[in-house]
Formats: C-alpha cells, structure tokens, sequence
C-alpha cells in the first residue's frame, strides 16, 4: 500500500497482531512506533510511493563456542532484536539504501558484478555481493530503494553485520522471486557476499541463524554443505528470558587473541596431519601428550580438548531443546561456559589482567542467580564485550538491577527467541 496508507494502517493498530506475535505483546507500543517513525523516514526520503514492510533478526550463539572455525557444531537463536525496513520496487536496476545515522548507498546492480578491493568492509559491497549471489543460483535480482534502521546493537556477538546482508536478499526474495527462495539458500548467499565482495572470511554461522530464525542446529563438518536443524522450542513459554550483557570492554587490539584459538586448534589437527579438529579421532589426543606439549604448547591442547567437548554439548542440548528437556538444556549451557573460561581461555586478555569485564559479569551473575535455576556462559568471540545468562523471569529485574550496578543502565538486554527468521511484515 501507499505510504501513507501504510502509516494510517499502522497507527490505526491494523498491524498489532502481527508485531505482538513477533515482538512480544509487552513490547508493542515500543514496536508500532518504531515502524511508525521507519516509514515516516522513507517517505521523507522516497517519496509516496507503494511499500512494503520487512524484518530480519539478529542472532545469539547459544552453545558451540570457537567450533565453527574447526568445521564443528553449533547452536545458536535469532533474537527479538532486528534490522527492519520500508522498502519500495523501483526500474532502473539500482538499489538505494538509507540506513538511520550512515550516508545512502546507492548500487547499480546491472555494472557492479564482480569485487572491488577498494570497497572491502563497505555495505555498498554487500550489497552488490547479494544481488551478483542471487542472479549467479538462477534467480532474479532488481531494483528497489529501502530505508532500514536497526536495534542489534553493534559489537555485541549479535551479527547486526549479517542481518543486514540477510535483509539485502530478504527484499530481492519477495519483490523479484515472490518468495519463494527459502532462507537457507539466503543465508548461504550472504556468507558469499561478505566472503567474495566484502572481504571477510566469515562462517556460516551469523547469517543461517538470522536467516531461518527459532533455535538452529548446524553440523560445520562439510562447510559447503552444513547439517540444519531447526529447533522450535519456546524459550519464554518455559519460563526464561534470554539475557545479554554488554560489559563495555574495548575490543581494541584484540585481534591477535581472537586469531590465536582457531590457530592453535588447527596447530593440534596439523600435528596429526589434519587441517581442522573435526577430522581427527578425538581419541588420540591423550596417546602421545609429552610431544604434543613440546609441538604445540599446553594451551593448544586445552582448546582443542574444548573443540571436541563442546561439538559433544551442542548435540545434547539440541536433542535436549527436541524433548522439551530444559533442565539438561541449562545443565549443558553451564558445563559450555565452564570450559570456555578454564580450557578455551577466552575470558579475558592477557594483555591487561587488571580489566576482566567478562570475568567480574560472570562473578556477578553466580552471586545473583546461583541456585535459581538460571545458567550463564561468555557468548561470542570472549576476550571482552559480551556475556550471556538465562534467567527465569521471576529474577530478570533483580539482575539486571545487579549488573547494570557494575556496567551501566542498559548493559543488560532482556531478549526473547524470537521462532521468525527473515520475513516480510
């Protein structure tokens, strides 16, 4: 419909029942005058024009810390965070996007098929990526202008970076293939995007996990080909909210740590004459200890012994979530932050000891939900930024009354799983 048949059927609550059901009745009013404001922008930037409304959710690792890298497994969740946009067809080949608070990116699709160095680590380049992705898999790919804004706030392991790529191929899903491309194949696109055009060699993990949405299950082991599962369970039907903490910590020079845990993992699968862990009979780990220290150091063989436990958690708690068994499911989000803290080692930087955000996040979360059912771990990369608890709702307020007293009010995002993946609003 036209904008402003858009911004009457939306202010009218035409549209509630649908955002209640993505976003949660409690965040309703928030939700309605988000889409409010997003069509008022497109409008002053695009005109009247016939628009349409899309969603696609940023994601939270839920278990499988450091095992994609390594082809291993891992369980994530899309949130009730997203990036949303008002988006309109247009003719000539090009898309225009504005995104609240960065310049327009404009792409003529039809010139723009092949990567420009130059414009590694830019959205226009995702862009491009999606649309070259989509037309090289025999599907359709247009025009069209969009203005989207974002609630997945940056840097925090909640892949704003994917959802956006995800959204580029969401619209050209719906405007030029009537919908018919399922999400999986999107995501895979995306990760071809920001691996061939905007230069970073992701996983697949980010981008299949805000694709399809719910929980989601994915076997690494052929990375050309990933296992998915996706997993319905109702997270907050079960009583629990999903909680992410944002400690603050600068992730500054911290490169050199992140590329040390997949590099010493593949240290130990070298040793064996494998190029990841997951091609190695996990057994002989322990046949010949004493050479392996003096290969590769003990540190290495930790990580590798995390790699290879946490694969076997990611199993368990998927089938765990399968049966309903939530009990076990939190038992296993524990054992997964407990190893990542003593055999990952991805808690804090060496660095600088005296800043352990994660550290002091984790400390807080034990004195204030020990005993109460809830179950935390360090979520994403570690070395600083974000932890993550899951926490019945009796004892979200206390807690997060108790961590934003150490990092600040906001630190602690209350989330949902939200069961949708990218859609059309």
């Amino acid at each position: 419909m036209k904008t402003t048949e858009l911004l009457k059927f939306i202010k009218e609550g035409k549209l509630d029942a649908r955002l209640s059901d993505i976003y949660g009745e409690e965040n309703l009013a928030e939700q309605r005058k988000r889409y409010e404001d997003a069509v008022s922008e497109f409008a002053s930037f695009y005109g009247e024009c016939e628009a349409s409304l899309f969603s696609v959710p940023g994601r939270s690792e839920i278990s499988g810390n450091h095992t994609d890298h390594n082809h291993g497994e891992v369980l994530a969740g899309s949130i009730n965070l997203d990036i949303i946009a008002v988006s309109a067809m247009t003719d000539d080949g090009v898309i225009k996007i504005k995104s609240a608070g960065f310049p327009e990116d404009c792409v003529d699709i039809n010139s723009y098929t092949s990567p420009v160095e130059s414009d590694f680590f830019k959205s226009n380049a995702l862009i491009a990526g999606m649309a070259k992705a989509f037309t090289d898999n025999g599907y359709k790919a247009g025009g069209y202008v969009a203005y989207t804004t974002s609630n997945v706030f940056k840097g925090s392991g909640l892949s704003s970076s994917a959802a956006f790529e995800v959204m580029v191929g969401n619209i050209l899903n719906h405007f030029y293939n009537d919908g018919k491309v399922d999400n999986v194949e999107i995501a895979k696109m995306a990760q071809f995007s920001e691996n061939v055009f905007f230069g970073k060699p992701c996983g697949l993990m980010d981008q299949m996990a805000c694709a399809v949405g719910g929980f989601v299950h994915i076997d690494f082991f052929n990375p050309k080909a990933p296992l998915i599962n996706k997993i319905n369970f109702d997270l907050s039907g079960a009583g629990y909210s999903l909680c992410i903490i944002n400690t603050g910590g600068n992730h500054a020079d911290l490169n050199e740590d992140y590329a040390s845990v997949p590099a010493e993992m593949k240290s130990v699968a070298k040793y064996y004459g494998k190029t990841v862990l997951a091609e190695m009979d996990r057994d002989i780990l322990m046949s010949d200890i004493e050479k392996l220290r003096v290969a590769v150091g003990d540190r290495a063989i930790l990580r590798a012994a995390h790699f290879f436990n946490e694969n076997d958690r990611v199993e368990v708690q998927a089938r765990a979530l399968l049966e309903n068994d939530l009990e076990k499911f939190l038992q296993y989000v524990l054992k997964s932050g407990q190893s990542s803290y003593m055999y990952l080692q991805n808690v804090f930087t060496t660095k600088n000891v005296a800043e352990q955000g994660l550290s002091l996040a984790l400390c807080i979360t034990d004195m204030t939900l020990s005993g109460s059912g809830a179950a935390w771990r360090v979520h994403g990369g570690g070395f600083a930024g974000t932890i993550q608890a899951f926490v019945p709702h009796r004892y979200v307020e206390l807690y997060k009354k108790n961590i934003e007293k150490a990092f600040g009010e906001g630190a602690c995002h209350v989330l949902r799983i939200r069961p949708y993946g990218a859609i059309r609003v």
